[in-house]
């Protein structure tokens, strides 16, 4: 396909040299346009050269008209490749009223935005008519819609100030909410009480993460909670259907697996037994009872290994377009592939950057984000192996982009893999003690989980049990459970 030609883009030279004159005449008109207008967004080179040396010179807090811009391009030598004094004269005159300038610059952006259209679709075209080994067409889609949202947010005029009156508004709205409503949270609901209390629900453009070493449950927790958010908001009829929707990134496990996984959690059938078969008419009726309920939940999952954060992006912004999105989980964060290839120094780095895009992700979409990430091997080291947030620091900077910290962590795990065994001349009898301990351990921390809330911004941070059943892959509510000292702070 041959490139469309220049003279037949969508332009406008005399609205060009209109803006110019206008920020010539008065230097406060470039206030008006310089927070989304950039000299690339000019379709006449001179025009944008001319801009961006102005420019230039206004940010530097020096006047900009007819005389410093000849001396600066005298200076350069280049006075006569922007048509010299004569055409800045030209522009000088060409000055519109500066109610106009926003009005020219929006105009102008407007102008380029469809000129970067049309290269786009004209790379698309050509892009699909040359096959590479290294690029599907499903990635050379995804390319092109990364590139039309990246085109959206270039130059966004839309972003500023915003009154304290009308930041006390939205506040009052959100109080509001949560005093009117049962639960008395102003996020989703995770479907456990006292997680719940100490959150106040997962909130709007909130990045959580789940943290923990292997076999802990993050999993499983995020898997209930990505359940319970998705059956309340089928449940509720005042939800928005464009805020109905739960996205699971699941990077690790398949589609197939966490849907067994929901299902064993919901008819309390083994995970186990599902696999092999192993399960009677009753179960099996119970299942298929499960499966066609569960057919209408708002809960999407994509199973898609080794997604950059900007194919997270893209994907989610679709969802939300097209059914609706009010959470978004990821599982996890490690598997996240870099946008660039890096060697395994930058790592952490490159971690950096995707837990700044999943923050970015949850603020752009007004959806709390739920993150899963592992643990380095050094809580294994410690006597007491319950996870702190400096067990984070080596992943980037997932503790400074997180509004949420949470460690998930099962004493009974490491319990349940210490079982005595006799010492060099130690008695029958002390053997059968020490035995006993541990098996009475063993039994009273067999099915607890804690929660520890390392961070929290905007509230109280301590630490919530669970109950928890292997079997079923399932956290609950405990029926009682010993409060433990609440710290202040986040």
């Amino acid at each position: 396909m041959e490139k469309p030609d220049f003279e037949k883009l969508p332009k406008n030279i005399e609205a060009e040299q209109a803006l110019i004159g206008a920020i010539l005449a008065n230097n406060k008109a470039f206030e008006k346009v310089s927070e989304f207008l950039l000299p690339k967004h000019f379709a006449d080179p001179i025009n944008a050269k001319i801009f961006e040396v102005m420019s230039n010179i206004i940010n530097h807090e020096r006047a900009a008209d007819v005389i410093t811009l000849k001396n600066y391009f005298e200076q350069q030598g280049t006075l006569n490749d922007v048509g010299g004094v004569n055409y800045l004269i030209k522009l000088a005159d060409s000055a519109s009223p500066m109610t106009n300038v926003e009005y020219y610059g929006q105009f102008i952006y407007d102008k380029y935005l469809r000129r970067e259209l049309i290269d786009t679709g004209y790379q698309i075209v050509n892009s699909a008519m040359t096959e590479s080994a290294d690029l599907g067409a499903v990635e050379q889609i995804e390319q092109a819609e990364q590139h039309l949202f990246n085109l959206a947010d270039q130059g966004d005029a839309q972003g500023d100030f915003i009154d304290f009156s009308a930041a006390l508004g939205s506040t009052i709205v959100n109080i509001e909410q949560a005093f009117q409503r049962e639960d008395k949270l102003s996020g989703l609901p995770t479907g456990f009480e006292r997680l719940d209390k100490r959150l106040g629900g997962l909130t709007k453009s909130n990045l959580i993460i789940i943290a923990g070493r292997p076999a802990m449950g993050k999993t499983a927790l995020a898997t209930n909670i990505a359940y319970n958010v998705a059956d309340f908001m089928s449940r509720n009829k005042n939800i928005d259907k464009k805020n109905k929707g739960v996205a699971f990134f699941s990077l690790e496990m398949s589609s197939d697996e966490l849907a067994a996984r929901i299902l064993s959690t919901v008819t309390q059938t083994p995970g186990q037994n599902m696999r092999t078969g192993e399960i009677d008419n009753a179960q099996f009726t119970r299942i298929a009872a499960a499966v066609k309920e569960l057919e209408n939940i708002p809960l999407y999952i994509d199973d898609t290994p080794g997604l950059t954060i900007n194919a997270i992006r893209t994907r989610a912004r679709r969802l939300k377009r097209t059914k609706g999105l009010g959470l978004v989980v990821i599982d996890y964060i490690q598997l996240i592939s870099g946008s660039t290839k890096r060697g395994e120094a930058n790592r952490v780095q490159e971690l950096s950057e995707i837990s700044r895009g999943l923050k970015i992700l949850a603020k752009e979409l007004d959806v709390p984000v739920i993150a899963l990430s592992q643990l380095n091997r050094g809580v294994e080291s410690r006597d007491d192996k319950r996870p702190l947030m400096s067990d984070l620091r080596e992943s980037g900077s997932i503790e400074q982009d997180a509004d949420v910290v949470m460690f998930v962590f099962r004493e009974n795990y490491y319990i349940h893999n210490e079982e005595p065994k006799q010492k060099q001349n130690e008695t029958p009898e002390h053997l059968a003690q020490r035995v006993a301990d541990w098996q009475k351990r063993d039994r009273e921390t067999q099915n607890l989980a804690e929660v520890i809330i390392g961070k929290q911004r905007h509230g109280p941070i301590g630490t919530v049990k669970l109950f928890w059943n292997g079997q079923y892959a399932q956290f609950g509510n405990l029926a009682n459970e010993e409060a433990l000292p609440e710290q202040i702070g986040g």
